[in-house]
């Protein structure tokens, strides 16, 4: 299935890909379409991370948010620690995480080094892998 997003992706535009690749649609392609397109125009694919789309920002959520909520992501307890780290780095909570500055710090720097919003993807999915793997691991020693 195609995916289609805004380009220049920062975040949000990352971590929903990743997201949607690891755990909804693993042959997920991701396209990435100038930033004044209007989702209505988007015949072909499904609309993530555009104003007015079911797979975007709702209130004080983000589209990983949404994603999760409609593919019944919650339920996995490490996920959810990557959720409240995506919201706080991609929407205006107060008093951010830590954790949350950094995933936005290193997105501006991912941004930078590569060239083309696929090439971002590649390489910042290592990043949520092993925020996702860090998760996992903490709360199954918990257990």
């Amino acid at each position: 299935m195609k995916w289609v997003t805004r380009e220049r992706v920062h975040v949000d535009r990352v971590a929903c890909p990743w997201l949607i690749k690891n755990f909804v649609d693993k042959d997920a392609e991701f396209v990435f379409v100038p930033r004044d397109t209007d989702p209505k125009t988007i015949k072909e694919g499904i609309p993530f991370d555009m104003k007015g789309v079911e797979l975007g920002h709702h209130g004080n959520k983000c589209s990983f948010d949404a994603i999760m909520e409609k593919y019944g992501l919650e339920k996995d307890p490490a996920l959810r620690k990557v959720q409240e780290i995506v919201r706080g780095a991609d929407t205006d909570v107060e008093n951010p995480s830590p954790l949350s500055i950094s995933l936005d710090v290193l997105a501006r720097g991912y941004r930078l080094i590569c060239k083309d919003d696929h090439e971002t993807l590649e390489k910042e999915f290592y990043l949520y892998d092993a925020l996702y793997a860090y998760f996992k691991k903490e709360l199954d020693s918990e257990k």
